[in-house]
């Protein structure tokens, strides 16, 4: 008898050197959202997603409009008495800075042995294309009773600041029963894993400014207070001894781990010595009473991203700066409000800031955290989908990151998301030589394969 879901799978394996292929070129694009000066390579990936989405057979593949750059749209309506899963992907990326530190360029991908190194390969560049390659096969070979829905936006990496509108204006359009959502990852090369929780995100700009020109410090030090140096005595207070973030009642709303959770989490196979192999850092820091794993996933913190005053490039130069720049962002746990830090932070502010300069703060994005219900039957499907193809059982995790379209979807389509992916923690998204480890790259196009077999 013929095997369909065995032939989809041989069909992708037969396929992978053109995926790859597909991969590099789509890399190559350097589709980057926080920069004004890329936007014609925003419209161009789009298009490049919108063609492979309709060569493999989408119907109905269009550029959804938003106040920003589009989100790509494409179905494959197979029944209406089936059920409906949407995918949703982003094409947009991270900026590569930086450049000095990549071995390659970053947006000429390089493969070394199993790994393919550029911008995007992992995030989530690659997770699309995991997720096409999958449909694609399934769609040819046939016996699929399952829907299916693309949504691929182009402003992840800066918060998704205008897909709920679009999600809204086109509300009839995206229906469906789930979303399938790879934007998490791994716990490791051989541990799959499915995210029940993400963290939220509130992002902030601080500017705190002094005279109204920079100065010359040998005829002023001393005697102004310099932006740098009161910015950063304020960003040092922002955190206690313990660790603990010390905005005022910014744990006030914050759920509380049971011991039952905390036990699960404490079952999750990573280890300290992990976390010190993925980061190189020379230890671990956090909030005391809390272990790594908790602080990751369960527990809200606050960093700095950039700072910048007075003069930073080679050699010297004697300037007392008349203004400093921080970019700080707080990742939020379930209960936590974006809006809500927001006004903590600028509390705080108000309290701390010498009356030797002036400052100003605002926030850039915002996103709520989310918990869903691991024991949803898609879920489930999936689950069984990660074993069959990676031969192990996968964990559920907490996931320290934010994904704030899950949100989004939940609220306007009244939909719960699976949350999962194929990058591991080595990938280096974000940062320097980001890559993709191909063997679970195409691991995940067969569970994507698995997992449509079993929800129809």
């Amino acid at each position: 008898m013929y095997d369909q879901r065995s032939a989809a799978i041989q069909l992708a394996e037969s396929q992978r050197h053109q995926t790859l292929a597909d991969l590099k070129e789509l890399v190559k694009i350097p589709s980057i959202s926080t920069s004004q000066e890329n936007y014609q390579d925003m419209l161009k990936a789009a298009n490049w997603i919108a063609a492979y989405l309709s060569k493999i057979g989408m119907k109905n593949v269009q550029l959804l409009p938003t106040a920003g750059n589009p989100a790509v749209y494409g179905e494959a309506i197979l029944d209406s008495s089936y059920p409906t899963v949407l995918i949703y992907g982003h094409y947009d990326v991270q900026p590569p800075d930086p450049l000095e530190l990549w071995k390659s360029d970053p947006f000429d991908p390089v493969q070394d042995g199993d790994l393919l190194f550029g911008r995007g390969t992992s995030d989530m560049k690659g997770q699309i294309l995991a997720c096409i390659a999958a449909v694609d096969a399934t769609l040819k070979t046939g016996g699929l009773k399952v829907n299916i829905k693309f949504i691929v936006e182009g402003e992840e990496e800066i918060g998704s600041p205008n897909l709920a509108s679009a999600i809204r204006a086109h509300k009839d359009l995206l229906a469906c029963d789930f979303v399938l959502n790879p934007d998490t990852g791994m716990v490791g090369e051989n541990i799959p894993a499915i995210t029940y929780g993400l963290r939220g995100l509130s992002y902030f700009e601080i500017k705190v400014t002094g005279p109204d020109h920079d100065l010359h410090s040998g005829l002023f030090g001393g005697i102004v207070h310099n932006p740098a140096q009161a910015l950063a005595e304020v960003i040092a207070a922002m955190h206690d001894e313990n660790g603990r973030v010390t905005l005022p009642g910014f744990y006030d709303d914050v759920r509380v781990l049971d011991e039952k959770e905390r036990a699960e989490l404490s079952r999750l196979p990573v280890s300290d010595d992990d976390f010190l192999r993925q980061t190189g850092a020379p230890a671990l820091w956090g909030e005391k009473g809390f272990t790594p794993v908790e602080r990751l996933g369960a527990r809200p913190t606050l960093e700095v991203h950039g700072l910048y005053s007075g003069f930073i490039g080679e050699g010297q130069k004697t300037v007392l700066p008349s203004y400093a720049i921080a970019k700080i962002s707080s990742r939020l746990v379930p209960n936590q409000d974006h809006e809500k830090v927001y006004q903590q932070l600028l509390a705080f502010l108000q309290e701390k800031m010498p009356p030797t300069v002036k400052w100003e703060a605002k926030k850039l994005s915002g996103g709520a955290p989310l918990l869903i219900n691991p024991d949803q039957p898609a879920t489930i499907a999936f689950a069984h989908a990660l074993e069959t193809a990676f031969q192990v059982k996968p964990v559920f995790k907490l996931e320290g990151g934010s994904v704030p379209v899950t949100t989004d979807l939940q609220e306007i389509l009244g939909v719960q998301s699976i949350l999962t992916g194929f990058g591991l923690p080595e990938d280096n998204i974000h940062s320097p030589n980001e890559r993709l480890h191909l063997p679970t790259f195409y691991k995940g196009i067969d569970t994507i394969v698995h997992f449509l077999y079993n929800i129809g």
